[in-house]
């Protein structure tokens, strides 16, 4: 069984404050900033991400299919929307697969509804995101620890690789 979570890019976007004052400032650098937070939350949810988003207004724009990070990301050809792509993808899931879409457009919610994926604001999904990272505290790196390997040893597995080391 595969889990998937589908991402109305721009939706997302627009309703997250950190990220909608950002559109506003630089919006590739709001895209980026989302996909680096999918990124980290497929890593340590196990649900594979799909950020849509719209490029339906592109003059012969042919859209694109990419992965950044782990994370597939779909832009969208010209005269078609994120909410096409997001039904379509979401009457095409395997049987026994879990399929959830993040979006606050009602419309969206109830078609996917209809295909039998479960639907996310993207309110919800903040509040997700925040519990995950929250709850993997522990395992990121502690503030002024060193990053390599060697800092994250045991005081007596670093000095017995260290004898090996030197053996040779």
């Amino acid at each position: 069984m595969t889990e998937y979570l589908l991402v109305d890019g721009y939706n997302i976007l627009h309703s997250w404050p950190v990220l909608k004052e950002m559109t506003m400032k630089d919006l590739d650098h709001a895209r980026a900033r989302l996909l680096h937070i999918m990124a980290d939350y497929q890593a340590v949810s196990g649900v594979k991400v799909v950020v849509v988003f719209d490029a339906h207004l592109v003059k012969k724009g042919t859209g694109s299919r990419g992965v950044v990070n782990g994370v597939e990301v779909i832009y969208t050809a010209e005269g078609e929307t994120a909410d096409m792509v997001i039904e379509k993808f979401a009457g095409q899931v395997g049987e026994g697969d879990r399929m959830t879409v993040a979006t606050s457009d009602w419309a969206q919610q109830r078609i996917v509804f209809g295909k039998g994926a479960v639907r996310l604001s993207a309110r919800e999904l903040e509040e997700e995101v925040k519990a995950h990272r929250k709850q993997n505290q522990p395992y990121l790196e502690t503030p002024g620890a060193r990053r390599d390997l060697g800092g994250r040893l045991d005081d007596k597995v670093r000095e017995f690789l260290e004898r090996m080391r030197r053996q040779k």
